[in-house]
């Protein structure tokens, strides 16, 4: 299911945010990224619709993902 950004406080999304980019690693390339940086590109991948907050039921867990990879995955499922 994908979460409206509007329904979150600003609080909220930067927590989730924060802590998708801790999991997601500090390796970016040969150029280090500090992160906040890192935390605005994602708020603004998120804000352009080129990813998703997503929550998954099955894990009861709330992730980001690239807008594509989420729409594969539910072409997938549907197949």
């Amino acid at each position: 299911m994908i979460i409206p950004l509007e329904q979150l406080s600003n609080d909220t999304l930067a927590a989730i945010i924060e802590d998708f980019i801790l999991r997601e690693g500090t390796e970016y390339g040969s150029e280090d990224i500090s992160k906040q940086a890192k935390i605005t590109q994602v708020k603004k991948q998120l804000e352009q619709g080129s990813a998703l907050l997503v929550y998954s039921e099955l894990h009861e867990s709330v992730n980001i993902l690239p807008s594509d990879q989420f729409k594969a995955g539910m072409e997938e499922e549907q197949s």
